[in-house]
């Protein structure tokens, strides 16, 4: 290959790494890992990538040595896109690890590494210092993991993360008292006497904590639990529009209010209802969770709970270094505060 054609991205994807890590070793950005230093100069040198003959001195560190920094990875089954609070957790993580020396790469687990039990083939666990894992909800898989004998922190985790004996972290927004909050705010307000939920109770604990305050919520202000008013189906089918307004019809009536598990659920849910001719908040009232930033055409007008997503990556850079320091330290659950968003679509603007 010759060196005009070799790029930062192609030294990227030969070493697994992100462009912008793989930019700050060539150009000597201070807090670089030296050890991914010296693995991203070798492999320049090896592609002709410019003018690195200087590196035919490039040696490991004397055995005796210590280094600065290391390499997490993030494994995440899906990869989150704009809409998803993980994006920005992204972002922010690998901002805060690099200020310690820290290089962060990328893996996203397909459905046959999740049923084989496999790590990504170009997933080289001695080059790993700790793991982070988001949108990994199957329990085998987690159970893999944590048998790993790496620092293993999860953003979320499946419904029965918390009954059983893992030693990995966890990491999650507050969800209980902000929804019990939220609905039982709406119901007393408005006096509305039925309200329905939408989402998979089962499809992370997140959500599982979401819908057992939703049930609380309607117990604690007298409103019967109408399983006939919710759509609560497995979650391989919320993905299609089709499906999701099949099941809005086919609800004997709907409820005076739609708590929808997250804010992506509540736009497909909008957008469902007006195909029906059915609208929010004239209709029938509709609240999400997440207060998506992305979702511009909607922050104005959803009622929702406001997810700290940036520092969601700042607490998890710390919670990884302090597990890398001390790998013995107990376990530990750890939730960020949310704050609850009253806005039109629950006909309660600015409410406090």
């Amino acid at each position: 290959m010759s060196k005009e054609k070799v790029t930062i991205q192609d030294i990227a994807d030969a070493l697994g790494l992100s462009r912008t890590t793989v930019s700050k070793a060539l150009n000597g950005s201070s807090g670089m890992p030296e050890k991914t230093v010296r693995a991203v100069l070798q492999k320049a040198k090896e592609m002709n990538y410019k003018q690195f003959a200087y590196l035919s001195d490039v040696q490991d560190t004397d055995a005796g040595q210590s280094e600065k920094g290391g390499n997490l990875a993030l494994l995440a089954h899906i990869m989150p896109n704009r809409f998803h609070i993980a994006s920005t957790l992204m972002a922010t993580l690998e901002q805060e690890i690099s200020k310690h020396g820290y290089s962060l790469t990328i893996h996203i687990l397909s459905n046959d590494d999740i049923l084989s039990l496999s790590l990504p083939q170009n997933l080289k666990l001695g080059q790993v210092d700790a793991l982070i894992c988001l949108e990994l909800f199957d329990e085998a898989y987690t159970r893999m993991l944590c048998g790993l004998r790496k620092p293993v922190l999860f953003s979320d985790a499946y419904c029965g993360f918390p009954h059983h004996s893992l030693h990995a972290d966890l990491l999650l927004m507050e969800n209980k008292y902000s929804v019990y909050h939220m609905l039982h705010s709406i119901i007393k307000t408005t006096g509305i006497r039925t309200v329905g939920f939408i989402g998979d109770p089962n499809h992370c604990l997140s959500f599982h904590e979401r819908f057992e305050s939703f049930q609380a919520a309607l117990l604690d202000t007298g409103i019967p639990f109408h399983p006939q008013n919710c759509i609560i189906d497995d979650d391989n089918y919320y993905g299609d529009d089709r499906w999701l307004s099949n099941r809005l019809t086919g609800l004997s009536e709907l409820p005076d209010l739609f708590f929808c598990a997250n804010d992506l659920l509540a736009m497909q849910t909008i957008s469902c209802l007006s195909g029906m001719g059915i609208s929010v908040p004239e209709d029938v009232l509709l609240c999400g969770f997440d207060d998506t930033f992305s979702l511009s055409s909607m922050n104005s007008t959803l009622t929702t709970v406001r997810t700290p997503s940036a520092d969601m990556g700042i607490i998890a850079s710390r919670l990884l270094l302090n597990r890398i320091a001390d790998p013995d330290l107990p376990p530990t659950f750890t939730y960020l505060r949310t704050e609850v968003q009253f806005r039109q679509s629950t006909k309660l603007p600015g409410h406090s």
